[in-house]
Formats: structure tokens, sequence, C-alpha cells
């Protein structure tokens, strides 16, 4: 029995983990961010990903407003001028680009690209394995360990 409700709470943590983000359910509070913090959150994107440097204006501009999300679990989303979720932080780590400020600006991280092989079973959530990698059709870029890397297809 003991093993049996271990495995339906790591079901339920997976289940958590992949469900929808939405608005009403995680988002505690919604702020403007001072001059002096945009800056800052400015001079952290840079610092963090440097090909950004050349588009940082028009992705966080000086003269627009800024908006920081707080949300559940210690998290926080920046949303660019126009209301878009651009980058989300953890407790007080890095600020990781979403999804679609990474298709707009491809080249910010570095890439992996796994074989034809694994693609269907990384859409289907599973981990990526260095078979996938390293084989004809796979590429890494050079990377310390415990970088940020974006991973194509």
């Amino acid at each position: 029995q003991g093993q049996v409700s271990l495995l339906s709470s790591r079901a339920a943590a997976v289940q958590e983990m992949w469900r929808k983000f939405t608005k009403e359910e995680h988002i505690r509070s919604h702020a403007k961010v001072k001059s002096s913090e945009q800056r800052g959150i400015r001079a952290r994107v840079i610092e963090q990903y440097p090909a950004l440097e050349e588009h940082i204006e028009d992705i966080l501009p000086k003269k627009s407003d800024l908006y920081v999300c707080k949300c559940t679990e210690s998290r926080q989303v920046i949303l660019d001028p126009s209301g878009e979720f651009i980058f989300f932080q953890c407790r007080s780590g890095p600020f990781i680009p979403t999804l679609r400020l990474l298709h707009r600006y491809p080249d910010i991280l570095p890439k992996y690209q796994v074989d034809r092989g694994a693609i269907r079973f990384v859409l289907s959530g599973a981990n990526i394995m260095s078979p996938g990698l390293t084989s004809t059709g796979g590429r890494m870029d050079d990377v310390p360990a415990e970088s940020r890397t974006a991973c194509g297809c």
C-alpha cells in the first residue's frame, strides 16, 4: 500500500507539472516595475544572453512600461509592453526565455538538435539521451556544464 500511495503522488506531481498555466489560477499579483528595477532586469538579461544586446530595445524598450507578474511557488513572469510573456524566473535564479521569445530570436541560446529517430520520443516528454544527440542528424554546441540550452528537432 505504501508503494501505491507513492506512485499516485508521483502521478499527481507529473500531472501538475504539465497542466496548463492560467492567469486566474497561477498569477497572484501584477505590477508595473520601477524604472530602476527595469534597468536592473535589462542589465541581467543582457548579461545572461549577450546575443540579445542588439535586440534589447525591441524586447524591453527603455521608454515603455514593464510589468512583472508574481506567480505561485516563488515564480515571476516578465511581460513585454504588449503584454506577452517573454521571460520567467524561479526564485532569484536566471531569467529563462519563453518559447515565443526563442522562436523570435533563435540564436540567443546554444542549441542541441536530436536526430530524427528521437523526435517522437522527445515530443512525448522523454528525456534526451546521448545517442539522440551524437548519432547522425544530432548536433550539440559546445557549452559548459549546467548551461541553459535550446533543444530542437
